[in-house]
């Protein structure tokens, strides 16, 4: 399942301290970027010491280059990060 590819890749890049993945898919069916694999809208809460220095727009672009594979896979990542 893409929720397991998502927490492995961002566990063993980001070493979370916290770390919760939401799909989203069924809030999004019939809409654009909906392929019906129920797998195409994701939400991530994340919490990690790798994003201390990083301005908010470097912690996005840390996480879409760990998940760039995936991107080619799902439409969308909401991705909300806690301090940690």
């Amino acid at each position: 399942m893409m929720k397991d590819i998502l927490y492995q890749k961002l566990t063993d890049a980001l070493k979370p301290d916290y770390l919760e993945i939401i799909n989203e898919s069924h809030l999004h069916q019939g809409h654009a970027g909906d392929d019906g694999s129920g797998e195409s809208h994701y939400c991530i809460n994340i919490s990690s010491s790798e994003f201390k220095g990083l301005s908010r727009v470097d912690q996005h672009r840390l996480i879409n280059t760990v998940l760039k594979e995936e991107f080619k896979k799902i439409h969308s990542i909401k991705i909300n990060i806690k301090k940690a």
